[in-house]
């Protein structure tokens, strides 16, 4: 479809009625739906393919000019008598007036029409696939030699992938490798085993049989992950939540929650298509789960600063990540300062600190707990020489402007302070925490910290330790020939799930909470 903006000004109102009267300052046009979702990808830096139904009029043509500037190879499928979908925004002062919808199919698609659909499709496939071609012997496409492309699907539930073309995907999923679906009724594509899927949280409770929830949405995701996954067969289910950000989750029962700031829904057209592209592309690239979704969720909040169709750069992207999650971490001075003001506006202040030199899920729940005891987290990192002094020589596994860049990228985490001493004492006098928080079984009068942050007018909360989520057993686990991490299901570009559980290790008396 086409999304058309037009950006007018306003200084009356009309005599014939209570209107304002608008004079048109400029006109913008931008391919939306799963045209959007494809030039997200191709922004970020992939090299798409769009496989889908356009009218034969002067709306498609101006769709397939922005996927051609954009980059997007063009394999859409000409569809006499069709009107391709519009919508036109008219607004002023960036507050949408007036939206008109034009176009779109008036019935199914034709059974010839579907049919040159489906080869568009098994042409594009063959075309981006990698290495030799070989005979289709048993009808499933499966060639382990050959590098699969990864797929997206976008299901508006507008007629553009009949069943068809639905069943001919879920047979040969094994044609592809990642497979992201994002889809209004997820019902519509039981046995495809997705990869991963996107699906806002009044998609997500529909598709299991629940009522949309209108109050706690972060902790009613949380619950409707595990029916999701065994509904959907997806790997990584990304639940949406609009203002209140996303809650994504795997096979193994990790989850995170990323925050974001509420804006204006005039600035939020499109975002969803580029968290799509954004999610995809980490999932194939292999990050890890708060990594893939921090980024995802970080790609839609910058498409949202100004009005129009949302599209996440690269650069602008990466530039976000530079500025917002500097290697060396907030400087102290500069962080007793900034905690002055927050304490001054009734901020409560928690502080913990550790080496997290290997982050894993048991560091991601810890500090999400942190978190959750007041306004303002601090994770006061040790330096590569402390973590030498008090793990030896063959410690820290990352340095220490990695292993920075990694916690402050965590929505949980406000602010990240690196120190060269073996306590945190003297940070911990300047900053005069309310909530000191460590990672244990052990009772709170055991922390060495304890008596300064008490006599300074702080509380010590301990959080419980994470059974085998250590970084001593993810390190001896990688050091060991004997316990291999696998990919989990088997096709290559799909989420890694945890390695099977080992004999738990001895809690130890660090301050992280699952080291």
């Amino acid at each position: 479809m086409l999304d058309e903006w037009r950006f007018a000004t306003s200084t009356r109102l009309c005599r014939e009625a209570p209107a304002p009267v608008l004079t048109l300052d400029r006109r913008q046009v931008a391919a939306g739906g799963a045209a959007n979702t494809a030039v997200n990808l191709a922004a970020l830096g992939a090299r798409p393919l769009l496989v889908a139904p356009i009218g034969v009029d002067q709306v498609g043509d101006q769709v397939a000019r922005c996927l051609h500037r954009a980059g997007v190879q063009d394999r859409m499928i000409a569809q006499p008598g069709t009107r391709t979908p519009v919508k036109r925004r008219l607004l002023a002062a960036d507050q949408i007036l007036l939206r008109e919808d034009d176009g779109g199919p008036a019935g199914p698609l034709p059974a010839e029409q579907v049919e040159r659909l489906l080869a568009a499709l098994v042409a594009s496939t063959e075309e981006i696939r990698l290495g030799p071609a070989e005979p289709d012997v048993d009808g499933t496409g499966a060639n382990p030699d050959v590098v699969r492309p990864d797929l997206v699907i976008c299901d508006y539930g507008l007629g553009a992938l009949p069943d068809r073309i639905r069943q001919w995907l879920i047979r040969h999923r094994d044609r592809y490798g990642t497979v992201a679906l994002d889809a209004h009724d997820l019902t519509r594509w039981a046995g495809l085993r997705p990869t991963l899927i996107t699906p806002s949280i009044a998609e997500a409770a529909p598709a299991v049989g629940e009522p949309t929830p209108d109050r706690d949405r972060v902790a009613a995701a949380r619950r409707l992950l595990p029916r999701l996954h065994a509904a959907t067969g997806a790997d990584l289910v990304a639940v949406t939540l609009d203002t209140d950000g996303s809650v994504v989750g795997d096979r193994s029962g990790a989850t995170h929650h990323c925050r974001t700031e509420p804006v204006a829904a005039s600035r939020a057209v499109g975002a969803g298509d580029a968290y799509l592209a954004a999610l995809t592309l980490s999932v194939v690239a292999g990050a890890t789960l708060p990594v893939a979704a921090e980024l995802a969720q970080l790609a839609a909040a910058l498409t949202v600063r100004d009005c129009g169709t949302c599209v996440c750069h690269r650069d602008t992207l990466t530039a976000a990540l530079t500025e917002a999650f500097p290697a060396a971490g907030t400087d102290p001075a500069d962080l007793v300062e900034q905690v002055r003001v927050q304490r001054a506006a009734g901020a409560r202040i928690v502080f913990t600190n550790g080496c997290f030199d290997v982050l894993h899920r048991g560091h991601v729940g810890y500090l999400a707990e942190a978190a959750a005891l007041g306004d303002l987290l601090i994770v006061a990192v040790n330096s590569d020489h402390s973590v030498r002094r008090l793990k030896g020589p063959d410690r820290p596994v990352n340095p220490v402007e990695d292993r920075v860049a990694v916690l402050a990228a965590l929505t949980s985490v406000d602010h990240v302070v690196v120190f060269e001493e073996d306590s945190p004492a003297r940070l911990i006098e300047r900053i005069r925490p309310d909530v000191y928080v460590k990672g244990g079984d052990y009772p709170p009068d055991m922390v060495p910290e304890a008596p300064l942050v008490r006599r300074l007018g702080g509380a010590v909360h301990i959080l419980g330790y994470v059974a085998d989520r250590s970084t001593s057993a993810v390190i001896d686990r990688i050091r060991s020939a004997a316990a291999p991490i696998v990919p989990a299901g088997g096709p290559a570009g799909r989420p890694e799930t945890h390695p099977a559980p080992e004999a738990h290790p001895q809690p130890e008396a660090h301050p992280e909470g699952a080291r």
